[in-house]
């Protein structure tokens, strides 16, 4: 163990000291502050288990331990199963005098005029609109009287008091479109989970997109031909990527580009409620070429209400941010000023799926 204990506790980043087999031994308050993690849920378990690192470090580390040499990693995602992740520089290095006893310090980055925004459940999105999503029927029944009387006093106005009640009208069906995207919400049914291939609903999407709201763009595929399939509900799926790729066009101007990517990557995993850990492996991101996500919203864009244009419900993100956690998966979102990155990660379809009782 550390030998100066207020040493120890006195460090002002996250550490965590190693043993063998990868046992965490003991951690430091700003380690448990980090991580939303206890001390004693920490110590005895494996590092892996606890700390979700987006990189695959296990055998970089496992050669750092063999040879008593350090291990620096920089601009990765590091989490736990308690908080999603957030933008660091990690640093392994041997304890002196303590045979396959590794110190790992953890240095959360801040940099300016980027943003790493994680999602992992939307259940943020679910609970903030609660309450609205009760009243949003109640709302709408008198805004129907209220477009209709103006329709009426129209009839019988001067064009230029008629400019007043158009106003009116427009600004009714607006506020009704806004409710009936928060009741969404609600009348969302579970996902139904089947083996798809991803190219196929991606596909679908950008053709629906380049006839119409995204025809000014140009589409580019970067697809790996060889990605499994994977497990999702196919209409809730072509509406997350119709979202996610309509914002990315109304970002972008006239001979832009968007960038549609799909890879394979076993880092990502993921805590379930029920403490079991799942990989996401397959990768899907949508990338644009725009001017980014303003700095003032960058960090909420997946809360509800949240939106960076005029007249935006900001309900869309969020939607979607439920929809992809609802079926296991996750969602982020990394901009900088001339490229925003949407990275979609799902789980792989297993080879073989448990009988359901419509199968006899």
């Amino acid at each position: 163990m550390i030998a100066d204990a207020n040493l120890w506790n006195s460090l002002p980043v996250p550490a965590l000291l190693m043993g063998e087999d990868d046992i965490i031994l003991d951690s430091n308050p700003a380690a448990e502050s980090f991580l939303n993690l206890s001390s004693k849920s920490l110590i005895g378990s494996s590092l892996w288990d606890k700390v979700m690192i987006d990189a695959p470090l296990e055998e970089a580390y496992s050669r750092a331990v063999t040879y008593r040499s350090s291990l620096f990693v920089n601009d990765v995602d590091v989490g736990s199963g308690e908080r999603p992740p957030i933008l660091c520089n990690i640093q392994f290095s041997p304890l002196s005098g303590q045979e396959k006893t590794m110190l790992m310090m953890i240095s959360p980055r801040e940099i300016a005029n980027r943003v790493t925004v994680n999602q992992s459940s939307g259940k943020a999105a679910k609970s903030a609109i609660g309450m609205a999503e009760m009243l949003a029927h109640e709302i709408k029944n008198p805004l129907a009287g209220i477009t209709g009387a103006a329709q009426l006093l129209s009839m019988n106005l001067s064009s230029e008091d008629q400019e007043m009640t158009d106003l009116i009208v427009d600004e009714c069906r607006r506020i009704v479109k806004l409710l009936e995207q928060v009741e969404q919400f609600g009348n969302l049914r579970p996902p139904l989970l089947k083996p798809m291939n991803i190219h196929d609903v991606l596909d679908r999407a950008r053709q629906s997109a380049s006839v119409s709201y995204g025809a000014h763009m140009m589409f580019i595929e970067d697809y790996d031909p060889s990605l499994p399939q994977t497990l999702a509900d196919g209409d809730q799926l072509l509406q997350v990527f119709m979202n996610l790729i309509k914002n990315a066009c109304e970002a972008g101007a006239a001979g832009g580009s968007i960038r549609l990517r799909t890879f394979y990557d076993t880092s990502l995993r993921v805590r379930r409620a029920d403490g079991s850990h799942a990989r996401l492996p397959l990768q899907v991101e949508i990338i644009d070429d725009g001017p980014g996500l303003p700095q003032d919203i960058a960090n909420d864009v997946f809360e509800p209400f949240v939106s960076g244009r005029e007249n935006g419900t900001g309900l869309g993100l969020a939607l979607v941010a439920k929809l992809i956690g609802d079926m296991g998966g996750w969602i982020s979102v990394d901009s900088t000023p001339g490229k925003t990155v949407f990275r979609i990660s799902l789980p792989r379809a297993p080879k073989e799926l448990p009988m359901t009782d419509g199968d006899n």
